[in-house]
């Protein structure tokens, strides 16, 4: 049975209100669409989680740099609508940009320091519409947990950043990569590489893994870097933003893995901006 889809904030706190009141657990998954099995793993995880499922899908205009990647960015809400039948999700809600912005909207939400770095220092202002919008989904949702992908590690990190100093009473979980059979992590961005790049993008995670050996090796990540990088060259990317090895809570830049630790990167290919991470 495909779950209503609710359009409006109101519609969705009648909803909430009532399970809250049948003393019901509320998980949500924020998306922005364009689902696959990586978004498909959070749901199941919520189901499992919580007694009611709330699918956000909301494409973000606030989080992007450029009106092309903004409008370029795959919209599928009928075939998510299927693709989430069978987990008898409780509800979808697919807000309009006027009712998740009014008119007179004037409020955003800031988190400094684990914004400065990575997808932050190429992406301005990116995290401050991630954590507007997500503040304003947890809020809507009246979530009691959040299920949010480790892909993108440092939007995890805000996001909990985000939680902890504004006291909004929600769980935050995070859940691992899911990845296709040659090691690339899903992603909404890869339906916009062509065969022949998507052929090649599976060189992002070989990269990681390869640096993450020499690392366990005892190496420092400076020396690793220009190997992956030329790795990554061969393959067709034509920009490496960032490699770096960084702390998985503060993401402090590490040249070892002295404590627990993540290997991550951004880089272009055939036009598309791929990202990806993995623990060392």
């Amino acid at each position: 049975m495909i779950a209503p889809i609710i359009r409006s904030v109101a519609e969705l706190r009648q909803l909430t209100d009532g399970w809250h009141r049948a003393g019901d657990t509320i998980g949500a998954v924020p998306t922005m669409g364009a689902l696959h099995d990586g978004h498909l793993s959070l749901v199941a995880a919520a189901k499992e989680r919580c007694d009611r499922v709330i699918v956000t899908i909301f494409v973000n205009p606030r989080q992007f740099n450029s009106r092309e990647d903004y409008e370029k960015y795959p919209r599928t809400e009928h075939d998510d609508a299927r693709k989430l039948e069978r987990f008898a999700v409780d509800a979808i809600f697919v807000p309009d940009g006027d009712e998740m912005y009014p008119q007179g909207f004037a409020t955003g939400v800031s988190v400094s320091g684990l914004t400065d770095v990575l997808c932050g220092a190429h992406r301005p202002g990116h995290f401050d519409g991630v954590a507007t919008v997500v503040t304003k989904l947890l809020l809507q949702t009246a979530a009691d947990r959040a299920f949010f992908g480790e892909k993108d590690w440092q939007q995890l990190q805000v996001v909990r950043r985000l939680v902890a100093d504004l006291n909004i009473p929600v769980e935050i979980v995070g859940c691992p990569t899911i990845r296709e059979i040659d090691g690339l992590a899903m992603s909404s961005r890869n339906l916009l590489l062509s065969d022949r790049a998507r052929a090649r993008a599976a060189a992002l995670n070989e990269a990681l893994e390869e640096m993450a050996e020499g690392l366990r090796g005892g190496r420092a990540a400076q020396d690793l870097r220009p190997a992956a990088e030329a790795r990554l060259s061969a393959a067709g990317f034509t920009e490496v933003e960032y490699l770096d090895l960084r702390a998985n809570d503060d993401l402090s830049l590490l040249e070892r893995p002295e404590r627990p630790a993540r290997l991550l990167v951004a880089a272009w290919l055939a036009g598309v901006r791929l990202i990806d991470n993995i623990a060392v």
